[in-house]
């Protein structure tokens, strides 16, 4: 699930594909441990992964208490929600809708009580089998209260009849599809799963006194927790008061981290299966340079997106770098204008471009995709208007063709420019003189990673199975 990082609230007026969601839990081992504060901190650091809405569910081993709302996380919490919510243990998650509306009755966590007792559930993904659950959980008596596919996944563990929150999870998942990094809170317990194929990120920290799972590295860093590992695919981790226990719960036939993790989703400060985004991003602008070869006198990063990648292609170029466009970090919510003209103009609220450092030359601008390509059109335009001589556009990752069902809302099929364009239709339609993708194999080699444990089905619409086996 954005805005080029602009500015986290505002989410209408730029074409770009949007994050999924973050999600965050912690397990203090004494009584006095603070847990809704760390939580607190920690989603702060998450929120590039969803600005709708945001909860944090913590528990003093007995009583769950819940807090959450629409907005951004300093929108929703004051300081006398988080003192209010007293608890050693807590479960936070921060939401942008890929499936569901954008309502407060879809923010999460999603807390309920079943034949497990009270629990909290929060989760990043999207279940692909979605409206065949339903259909068979409303058949079989079902209520549902909201429109987001985590309802599904409390309903499957509600009505899975299993003794432990172990076998219920594995029941649930064995009927679910899709991709899913979910944390869940007992009275007395936290757990997190990640999905089989680990399509989405999911890791684990350590700090004095607590254990810590969050969607990305870098929220453990904000609250001052040492990384240890990422969570395996299909692995389910435990913590309670004997501590932290693991077990590999599902098998999967295929690995398929997303691609767009590396590419844009993540913090650039975040590591992700022994991958630092920052590194790997650098290596993709070397990678662009290789392959396009371009004459250029600056390269400019479009920010904030773009600047790891921007820093390595000017490394590998020998073109220099430098700030082309200004962000307005200040600007909240814009109404949706009704004209595309108008709505596309709202892009210079965000960004203005320094005419002195573009005037006369011939501009590299680094981005990191083009979705319906109204965004380049606009800044190739405010380039030229700066008085640049050619502007060339370069994208760090391969045309994206496809949509996505694994939990980044991006627009059908037919609305992205390059599933009905060629390159050099989608060229003359933002205006570059000349427009360069980072190939597939580039994109690999960048990662670092072998092919075949990429999901890159955005580029190639070869969609990775997502069914998965108990162990």
């Amino acid at each position: 699930m954005t805005t080029h990082r602009l500015v986290a609230d505002d989410m209408d007026m730029i074409d770009v594909p949007r994050e999924e969601c973050g999600v965050f839990a912690v397990y203090g081992e004494s009584e006095s441990f603070d847990a809704a504060a760390v939580t607190h901190n920690a989603l702060f650091s998450l929120q590039h992964r969803g600005q709708e809405s945001a909860g944090i569910v913590v528990s003093d081993g007995e009583t769950i208490s819940v807090h959450k709302g629409m907005g951004l996380v300093r929108q929703v919490f004051t300081e006398e929600d988080i003192r209010s919510l007293n608890g050693h243990l807590a479960i936070g998650h921060v939401r942008y809708s890929t499936a569901g509306e954008s309502l407060l009755v879809n923010a999460q966590p999603i807390h309920a009580r079943c034949s497990l007792g009270p629990i909290a559930l929060a989760h990043n993904g999207n279940i692909a089998n979605a409206a065949e659950l339903i259909s068979e959980l409303t058949s079989a008596g079902a209520v549902f209260q909201s429109t987001s596919d985590t309802e599904i996944i409390v309903n499957l563990l509600a009505r899975a009849g299993r003794p432990s929150i172990a076998e219920a999870l594995r029941e649930a998942c064995l009927k679910m599809t899709g991709s899913y990094s979910l944390v869940l809170l007992t009275p007395n317990s936290v757990s997190a799963i990640r999905d089989p194929m680990g399509n989405r990120p999911l890791c684990l920290g350590r700090m004095a006194g607590a254990y810590m799972i969050a969607s990305e590295s870098c929220a453990l860093s904000t609250v001052g927790a040492k990384f240890l590992r990422d969570i395996e695919p299909g692995e389910l981790v435990t913590i309670d008061a004997d501590g932290l226990h693991s077990v590999k719960l599902l098998e999967s036939k295929k690995r398929a981290v997303c691609a767009m993790e590396y590419i844009y989703f993540a913090r650039p400060d975040s590591q992700i299966d022994g991958k630092v985004m920052h590194l790997v991003r650098k290596e993709m602008g070397r990678q662009l340079a290789r392959e396009s070869k371009i004459e250029a006198d600056l390269v400019i990063p479009v920010p904030d997106s773009g600047w790891s990648t921007a820093l390595g292609f000017a490394e590998a170029s020998g073109i220099p770098i430098d700030i082309g466009l200004n962000v307005n970090r200040y600007v909240g919510r814009t109404f949706i204008q009704p004209k595309q003209e108008l709505r596309n103009r709202g892009v210079t609220l965000k960004l203005t471009p320094i005419d002195a450092v573009i005037r006369g030359k011939r501009i590299a601008i680094i981005d990191d995709s083009i979705v319906r390509g109204t965004t380049s059109s606009v800044l190739v335009s405010l380039l030229r208007e700066a008085g640049a001589s050619e502007v060339h556009m370069l994208i760090s990752s391969p045309p994206w063709r496809y949509a996505c069902y694994y939990g980044i809302d991006v627009p059908a099929a037919k609305e992205l420019v390059a599933s009905s364009h060629s390159i050099e239709e989608i060229r003359r339609f933002i205006n570059a003189d000349s427009l360069h993708y980072l190939s597939l194999d580039g994109l690999y080699a960048a990662i670092g990673r072998p092919a075949d444990e990429i999901c890159v089905a955005c580029f190639t619409g070869d969609y990775p199975a997502t069914d998965a086996s108990g162990v």
